[in-house]
C-alpha cells in the first residue's frame, strides 16, 4: 500500500471547557521533520507531540498545529473600581463646569461597565498536564484524517505507476521481439557492403569471415541479460508496491536499477527500432521517478 507524503488533516473537540482543535500539513522530503506550533503556556508538551506524530508518519516534513482554548469563566474577571471611579469623576466635572448638556441622554450603569478598563479580562491559565489526554485525542483523530487523505492520493498513485509499468513491459516485449532480428540485419548488410567493396579486386566473400564478425556483433549486442535484469525489477517494483510499508526509499532505489538497464540496452542494442522503443521505457520511468518522490 502507498502512502502519499503530501497530505492535510484536522480535528476538534471539546471537554469540560476546553477545546482542542488540530491542523496536520505534511510535505515531501527525503527525511523525517516534524514542526509543531502549540498555543502560549503549552509548549512543554512539544515532545510529546511529536512522539504521536513520528508514531504515524515516517518520512517527509510534518507541520503540526495545536490551539487550545479554556471557557471563560467568571472568576477570569475583574471589576476596577479606581478606573469607573476616574471615569465618573471625569462626567461630573464636565457637568459641573457646563460642558455637558442638561439634555444628553442619561449615563447608565450599562454604558459605564463598557468603558474600556472598567471589566479586566485576566488571561486564562493554561494547564498542560492536565489538557494532555484531550490534546492527544484529538492530534490522534487528526492524524486519521490526514492518513486517510494519504492514502486516497497514494491509491491513485499506485494505479498511474503501474500504467507506466505495463508500457515498460510493452516496450520490453517489442525490444525482446526484435533482439534475434538486429544480427542477420547485420550480416546481411556486412555481406552486401564487403561485395561492393571486393567486386571490383574479383575478390569473393568468404562466409566463415561474415560469420565469424557477425558473432562478435552478435556478442557484442547481446542484450537478452539485461532484458531479463530489467523485467525482474519491474516485477520487483510491483511486489513492493503491494506488500511493503513505507516502500519509498526502496522504490527509489529499484527505478535507479531500471534506469540502469534501459542505458544499457540502448547503448548495446544498436538498433534504429530498439532504441526508439528504449526512448519510451526511459519516458516511462522518468514519469515514475517523479512519482515517487512523494511515497512515503
Amino acid at each position: 500500500m502507498l502512502l502519499s507524503m503530501t497530505g492535510h488533516g484536522e480535528a476538534q473537540e471539546t471537554a469540560d471547557g476546553v477545546t482542542v482543535s488540530v491542523e496536520l500539513r505534511t510535505l515531501n522530503s527525503r527525511y523525517l521533520k516534524v514542526s509543531t506550533r502549540l498555543s502560549d503556556g503549552y509548549g512543554s508538551l512539544e515532545s510529546q507531540v511529536e512522539a504521536v506524530v513520528r508514531r504515524q508518519v515516517h518520512r517527509g516534513t510534518a507541520q503540526v498545529t495545536v490551539h487550545v482554548r479554556r471557557d471563560e469563566a467568571a472568576e477570569n474577571y475583574r471589576f476596577n473600581e479606581d478606573v469607573l471611579a476616574a471615569y465618573w469623576q471625569q462626567l461630573e466635572k464636565l457637568t459641573s463646569d457646563g460642558r455637558l448638556s442638561e439634555n444628553a441622554a442619561p449615563i447608565s450603569l450599562d454604558n459605564l461597565l463598557m468603558l474600556p478598563g472598567v471589566i479586566q479580562q485576566a488571561a486564562a491559565v493554561a494547564q498542560p498536564a492536565e489538557d494532555w489526554p484531550l490534546i492527544e485525542s484529538v492530534l490522534t483523530a487528526a492524524l486519521a484524517d490526514l492518513a486517510a487523505m494519504r492514502r486516497r492520493e497514494g491509491d491513485s498513485m499506485q494505479a498511474d505507476l503501474l500504467a507506466n509499468l505495463g508500457q515498460i513491459d510493452t516496450e520490453l516485449d517489442a525490444i525482446s521481439a526484435r533482439a534475434p532480428q538486429v544480427a542477420e540485419a547485420y550480416q546481411q548488410r556486412l555481406t552486401e557492403r564487403l561485395k561492393k567493396l571486393l567486386a571490383d579486386y574479383d575478390i569473393a566473400v568468404e562466409p566463415a569471415d561474415v560469420i565469424r564478425e557477425v558473432g562478435l556483433f552478435a556478442e557484442r549486442s547481446d542484450i537478452s541479460e539485461e532484458i531479463v535484469r530489467l523485467r525482474s525489477h519491474t516485477e520487483q517494483f510491483r511486489e513492493t508496491t503491494d506488500g511493503e510499508e513505507n516502500p519509498g526509499r526502496k522504490l527509489e532505489f529499484v527505478t535507479q536499477e531500471m534506469f540502469r538497464e534501459t542505458n544499457t540496452i540502448g547503448s548495446k542494442a544498436n538498433d534504429a527500432q530498439i532504441s526508439k522503443h528504449v526512448i519510451e521505457i526511459k519516458g516511462a520511468i522518468e514519469r515514475i521517478r517523479e512519482m515517487i518522490q512523494n511515497v512515503e
